[in-house]
């Protein structure tokens, strides 16, 4: 059992059950799933950018990600229907609580002048949506390999009805929420 998913157990659950008054501990939100997405628009004109990114998300989230493909032409962006535009991870189970842990305990506070993620990024359906700028910092990537510093989102969903839940979820398993404008 990796160490957040004994933290959610052991702390969080009990925790949870007295602030909301579940009577039952399949009541209490949990998380779901955690898709990790990047987006790649100039990957159009550099078809090697795609690479790049399967191997850094490989490594960052221990599974090998799915390249997603543009849906409909649009001339503006210069990107056809069927052209790689990024890619995606879907994480569950205890990979998805590794991936957690080590987003909140290592990664986050590695960010420049980082001073806790908004609390008002969750959608009103309990889920929660995280902008990362630049991938490397998660200490899997190999600085001297990047070439291009990319962006990422993170979604974390939970199975919380609303967002104060989720945020109170997330909140006990150790999101670091900036101090101003809680939402709960």
């Amino acid at each position: 059992m990796t160490r957040m998913k004994q933290k959610y157990e052991t702390e969080v659950i009990p925790e949870l059950m007295k602030r909301f008054g579940y009577k039952n501990r399949m009541q209490v939100p949990r998380i779901l799933k955690v898709t990790v997405n990047m987006g790649m628009g100039e990957a159009t004109q550099n078809p090697k950018m795609i690479d790049n990114a399967v191997t850094e998300l490989t490594a960052i989230t221990g599974q090998k990600p799915v390249i997603t493909k543009c849906r409909k032409s649009i001339a503006a962006f210069k990107v056809r229907a069927g052209n790689n535009v990024g890619v995606s991870v879907t994480l569950r189970g205890d990979r998805m609580f590794e991936f957690l842990d080590r987003l909140m305990n290592i990664a986050l506070p590695r960010v420049r002048d980082f001073r806790g993620v908004s609390p008002k990024a969750f959608d009103g359906h309990g889920d929660y949506t995280l902008g990362i700028r630049e991938q490397i910092i998660f200490p899997e990537v190999d600085y001297d390999k990047v070439e291009k510093f990319k962006g990422m989102n993170v979604t974390v969903g939970t199975s919380a009805t609303t967002d104060e839940e989720a945020f109170a979820l997330l909140k006990g398993l150790g999101m670091p929420f900036r101090k101003s404008g809680a939402a709960a």
